[in-house]
């Protein structure tokens, strides 16, 4: 490569840094830090994987919310994410650390994007201009709280410039690495790795065809094999995982209406060119675009920044002088990446367009995601690149006299953007609020084109002015359109009790009633109703058991038992049904449910509630604490079972008559599945000879015929001592799960599915110790063959 050359790639890359870490300064110096999924969701995963890490647990399954939770199939669980690496090396990552990890992950894309420019022999000056548009562009900038898509976003950049690399050089090596990155960018399946996807293989396809296809092929098959191999390990069981949870979860599949509500309004376009047409970042202005209280509310389910696309006006400007009036978007180099950035926004655009309505019933996977504007992260991708590339061609080209015909055809169209923008908000009357955003647009559209037209002279002065120069005009006016607001920057004291060391009044009071003190048959749970947004996976952080939580993916059949939805931040969002129809009922005392802590009185929440059914504590800032004396312990003995259609009673919500303590209710005869086989009389793991004396720690003042106790209480292994006079079955209050196996004294032994919702296992009289292992593994597997032997069934 020539030294010029060379020399311009140095500048961009020094360029995107400096532009980088002043774009990142808010959160990298901790005055600011990303909020709501980045705390309430992505910073409790952390904080749980890195205390069961730190802790020597196991992190793949997780008791402390919705009851427990198959965390290794969760794709939001950041167990397969890089950021395992922050939990591995911090039993405490801070808000900060997690923030700066995002921010890092944000530059590898975009120097990866830099990287894929000066394999293709683009400019250095595009290749600038197409990286910090690809950071701090659109989706990336006012997205950056679903930090699971950011990683798929970044790694979709990565793995572009590896694939083409392999491609390109017909190179095992970088097609391997390409692999690599392919799976970080799809082990948490999500809509922008599934778009991203699509993205890839059309661009295997267009290296492939047009003239010379077959030879291009055979090439092209050795870095391909390469690159499936590490994909293929990688993504093998975590997505049998995901696969799994997902059909038993509560949204295995979503309708088009469901969808439809995710769709991203047409008028959201127009933000591509007017940042803050809507007042999505203005504090002093009420947010009045699509689905807001004065345009269609209810029609949409999106937040305020999911619409949100403004990448820059200079690249915006290149595409349309450059892309568009000149035609360099539709070159043979672009052409696979304008294609893809039309249907992406065709897709985004959902049910206003036949178009998703189509892919929706005939493309596979498309109806597993909820909402289509996903699909602005690949938008602002595939934008950034068409952007970085019709810079390039002007500057190597240099300039022409048509250069200002081309411009004037811009400006025209960018001009009957902005009358468009600036009709829209009078029809809906918000023009008084909207006239300043056109109006700073224009300004900064004018610097743009300025800027773009000086490039080609620049460039033969100087090539690292005609790099720094778009560079620093782009930063600054990312800076101030996409920079820090309310829905990507808060002050960290906002999420003060997602920090392990809080001293929260609320948060220590659970602490100190949860905590276990000594061997017992209790572990208690908790309920947090309508705290804030904040407070549903406290848990996490804490490690308590909420029977509550924050999360859009959870196990089915506990959610429609007992209400749970994606979240709890406010106390309109607690849903009773059927069978937990207020909080003096049966299935919350064999959950164990022995607090609740509720943001306003609890008769407000339940409006089934007398006088009894719960006892006050105390009232703290957060809200008011409750106990429920009726509360059962987490692990019990029952000596006599009965039959009992579990779906019956989950739908009508009436119990046949009989007393948790001393029956437990099973959908099989136990027969049926393991025949009785009498045990050992004494737990291999305690001696008879010293069982009396166990027993006294154990279980004081337990009453006879039976005495049970936790012995051990972990993530994915339980233990339970139990000394019976006859058999029975030792039940365990924890939500039921096809990957969880027992042992009775080492012996295999089936669980059996109790009492709507839990466990329990069949135990011989006399002294011994039951143990519970979640094996995700094997579980899968069985799950798998079971599949496969159900399909091969005639």
């Amino acid at each position: 490569m020539p030294l010029r050359s060379t020399r311009g790639y140095l500048a961009a890359c020094a360029s995107f840094v400096v532009a980088w870490a002043l774009l990142s300064a808010p959160w990298l110096t901790g005055a600011v830090t990303i909020p709501y999924d980045a705390k309430a969701h992505f910073q409790a995963q952390m904080q749980f994987l890195a205390r069961a890490l730190h802790s020597g647990q196991s992190p793949f399954w997780n008791p402390n919310a919705f009851a427990g939770s198959p965390q290794i199939a969760d794709p939001q669980s950041l167990i397969f994410s890089p950021s395992l690496l922050l939990a591995l090396f911090d039993a405490a990552p801070s808000f900060r650390l997690v923030d700066a990890s995002v921010f890092f992950t944000l530059a590898i894309g975009g120097l990866a994007l830099i990287g894929f420019f000066r394999d293709r022999g683009w400019n250095a000056v595009g290749a600038v201009v197409s990286a910090i548009a690809f950071a701090f562009g659109a989706s990336a900038a006012w997205r950056i709280q679903h930090i699971g898509q950011i990683d798929s976003y970044a790694f979709f950049a990565v793995t572009l410039w590896l694939l083409w690399r392999a491609l390109d050089r017909s190179s095992w090596l970088w097609g391997a690495l390409a692999g690599v990155s392919a799976g970080l960018m799809l082990v948490k399946p999500d809509q922008v790795s599934f778009l991203g996807a699509f993205v890839l293989v059309g661009l295997v396809t267009d290296h492939i065809a047009g003239q010379g296809a077959w030879p291009r092929l055979t090439r092209a098959l050795r870095p391909l094999l390469a690159a499936a191999a590490p994909a293929a390990l990688m993504l093998a069981l975590p997505l049998l995982f995901t696969y799994f949870f997902a059909t038993e979860s509560n949204r295995p599949a979503f309708s088009f209406a469901d969808a439809g509500h995710g769709s991203l309004h047409p008028a959201a376009l127009l933000t591509m060119l007017v940042g803050d047409l809507f007042g999505a970042k203005d504090p002093a202005v009420d947010y009045w675009g699509p689905s807001s209280a004065v345009w269609s509310p209810g029609e949409l389910s999106l937040s305020q920044n999911m619409g949100q696309m403004y990448f820059g006006a200079l690249p915006l400007f290149a595409i349309l002088m450059l892309g568009v009036a000149r035609g360099y978007a539709f070159e043979r180099p672009m052409r696979l990446f304008t294609i893809a950035a039309v249907v992406m926004i065709f897709y985004a655009l959902g049910w206003y367009t036949p178009i998703f309505g189509w892919m929706f019933e005939h493309v596979p996977g498309v109806d597993v995601f909820r909402r289509p504007a996903d699909a602005t992260f690949l938008i602002g991708a595939l934008l950034a690149i068409v952007a970085g590339y019709c810079v390039h061609r002007f500057v190597a080209e240099g300039p022409k006299r048509s250069d200002w015909i081309a411009a004037a055809v811009a400006g025209w169209m960018a001009c009957a953007g902005m009358l468009a923008a600036g009709l829209i908000a009078a029809h809906v009357h918000r023009f008084d609020v909207a006239w300043r955003p056109i109006l700073w647009s224009s300004l900064w559209v004018a610097a743009g084109a300025a800027a773009l037209l000086l490039l080609p002279r620049l460039h033969r002065r100087s090539i690292a002015i005609a790099v720094a120069l778009p560079a620093a005009l782009l930063a600054a006016d990312l800076r101030v359109n996409n920079g820090p607001n309310e829905s990507t920057a808060l002050p960290p004291s906002a999420y003060d009790i997602l920090d392990p060391n809080t001293k929260n009044e609320t948060i220590a009071f659970l602490k100190d009633h949860l905590k276990e003190r000594g061997a017992s048959a209790r572990r208690d749970r908790v309920e947090l109703v309508g705290l804030g947004f904040a407070w549903p996976n406290a848990g996490l952080v804490h490690g308590f058991d909420h029977t509550l939580g924050y999360n859009p993916l959870r196990l089915g059949e506990f959610s429609s038992a007992v209400g749970a939805g994606d979240t709890i931040a406010g106390p309109d969002q607690k849903q009773f049904t059927p069978i937990f129809p207020r909080y003096n009922c049966r299935l919350a005392n064999l959950l164990g449910l022995r607090y609740v802590v509720s943001s306003v009185p609890i008769e407000t929440v339940d409006t089934h509630f007398r006088p009894g059914d719960l006892t006050f504590i105390k009232r703290t800032r957060d809200g008011y604490i409750y106990e429920n004396p009726r509360a059962r312990p987490r692990v019990m003995f029952a000596s006599d079972w009965r039959l009992a259609d579990f779906d019956s009673i989950a739908t009508t919500g009436r119990w046949p008559d009989f007393d948790p303590g001393r029956t437990v209710l099973l959908e099989r005869d136990p027969a049926t599945v393991h025949p009785y086989i009498p045990a050992p009389a004494s737990s291999p793991h305690v001696a008879s000879a010293d069982w009396n004396e166990f027993a006294s720690v154990m279980f004081p003042e337990q009453p006879a015929p039976a005495q049970i106790a936790i012995s051990r209480y972990e993530n994915t292994e339980i233990e339970i001592a139990v000394k019976a006079e006859q058999p029975g079955f030792v039940i365990l209050n924890d939500v039921w799960h096809p990957w969880w196996t027992a042992t009775i004294d080492g012996e295999p032994a089936p669980i059996l599915k109790a009492n709507v919702l839990f466990r329990a296992v069949q135990t011989p009289a006399g002294d011994h110790v039951v143990k519970f292992s979640f094996h995700p593994v094997e579980g899968a597997m069985a799950e798998l063959g079971e599949k496969l032997r159900e399909r091969g069934e005639p």
